[in-house]
């Protein structure tokens, strides 16, 4: 549950205008293309990315008080990611997982070849 930026009701995430207040909260109709509003009187452009390196295409711009392409400069575009350091064995054992097949059939090859000599 999230809450509507403009009557701070309590909303389904995936509504697409607010039930109380029916401001609309994603863009077009479309579920997945959220809205962004600006909670204070200040345009949402002074603290977007996008108008800073200056790739923003939006009309309204530099004076955006709701806009689809907000992102606020202050979080990552891309989120950072954690590479887990895996021990030697640790890697092992996920190979032998994954390839079962290929171990088992190596181990038949290697039994027979003993068992020949």
């Amino acid at each position: 549950m999230s809450n509507c930026p403009r009557c701070h009701q309590p909303i389904d995430s995936q509504a697409i205008i607010c039930p109380h207040c029916r401001v609309s909260l994603k863009a077009f109709g479309h579920p997945g293309i959220p809205i962004y509003h600006t909670q204070t009187e200040e345009y949402l452009c002074n603290s977007c990315i996008y108008h800073f390196d200056d790739t923003c295409n939006f009309p309204q711009r530099p004076y955006a008080k709701n806009c689809t392409l907000y992102h606020d400069q202050s979080e990552p575009l891309v989120p950072p990611t954690n590479f887990n350091r895996i021990s030697w064995f640790g890697t092992v054992k996920f190979w032998l997982q994954r390839n079962t097949i290929w171990w088992l059939l190596l181990s038949l090859v290697l039994i027979s070849l003993i068992i020949s000599f």
